[in-house]
């Protein structure tokens, strides 16, 4: 068991690591979007930015240059990220267990990066301070981890309910999302039973990452836990490679979609861009569109569909 958990959560980190690569790559090699006139732009100026304005409401904006706010996007990020600002707006019923979910996921991984620091403390850094800083970090790992595990495990219950019951949901319930869901229960459910039953028998978390980074196969992990390690792992090596790699598309769709609102200026990279997507050949399956592989998007767009339907 003690070998198994370790190859699978090196390997389900690795996967992870590389499925998530993959799809920034495919993101950032899609085309050019086109420009949604959507507000308000979080970086504009924060006078304009409150009530939905732009920059172009200044007279001559052209001659002056661009103005961005870092600080509003990280902002509207933060907020969107650990308090699903959009869907307590736009969704409040569903929320709750969905923030319990995605929270109790955030603090599952600071616990799995305090473990990770904690263990090369102790191993790289020998001393008296390494010491204090391990111990430090095992037990604020130990708290959010019985926390994490706690929230999904609630959350994923609770929406798997809400999907079941909810006719409200049935247009949007697949096979996958409950499969997805099932997954979670069963991966935290052994976590929660392997390390924090009233009859753990096994390694502790501590020792699990201690022997992990030194692959010791003395360490003897719980069945339970073992189970949950590997159920986790295969998971984090899973996701990527579904739509629950969102989390990687809501950075494009907000930075490259909704808040771009560069300038479409003479020789730069905006025109560039447009001039490639120009010279694009789609295939829609929509027959008005006449978008057959074969012409451009520039003779796409200007034809005129209603003047080909007369003929």
């Amino acid at each position: 068991m003690t070998v198994a958990v370790y190859v699978a959560m090196y390997a389900g980190a690795l996967l992870f690591l590389v499925g998530c690569l993959k799809r920034i790559y495919q993101y950032a090699r899609t085309p050019f979007h086109l420009r949604w006139e959507l507000y308000p732009v979080p970086h504009e100026q924060p006078d304009r930015a409150r009530y939905g304005g732009s920059y172009f409401e200044s007279g001559e904006w052209w001659l002056s240059p661009q103005a961005v706010h870092h600080r509003g996007d990280w902002t509207a990020m933060f907020r969107e990220i650990v308090f699903l600002r959009g869907l307590w707006e736009f969704n409040p019923r569903l929320w709750l267990p969905s923030f319990l979910f995605h929270f109790g996921l955030y603090l599952s991984i600071v616990t799995a990066g305090l473990a990770i620091a904690g263990a090369a403390f102790g191993a790289l850094i020998p001393g008296v301070v390494a010491g204090r800083m391990t111990a430090d970090a095992f037990v604020i790992a130990g708290w959010t981890g019985a926390t994490g595990i706690l929230l999904v495990l609630a959350g994923s219950i609770w929406l798997l309910i809400r999907r079941a019951t909810d006719a409200t949901l049935k247009n949007y319930t697949k096979a996958g999302d409950i499969f997805n869901l099932t997954f979670f229960i069963a991966a935290f459910a052994c976590l929660a039973y392997g390390f924090l039953g009233s009859t753990v028998n096994g390694a502790s978390f501590e020792e699990i990452a201690r022997g992990a980074l030194r692959f010791d196969r003395g360490t003897h992990v719980g069945a339970t836990a073992g189970l949950g390690l590997i159920l986790v792992s295969a998971l984090a090596a899973y996701i990527p490679f579904t739509h629950m790699s969102h989390f990687i598309a809501k950075y494009f769709t907000w930075h490259s979609v909704r808040w771009d609102d560069r300038r479409n200026a003479r020789d730069g990279i905006v025109e560039s861009k447009v001039a490639v997507s120009l010279r694009n050949r789609p295939t829609w399956a929509a027959a008005h569109v006449g978008a057959d592989g074969k012409k451009s998007w520039a003779e796409i767009a200007s034809a005129n569909p209603a003047e080909e339907v007369r003929k």
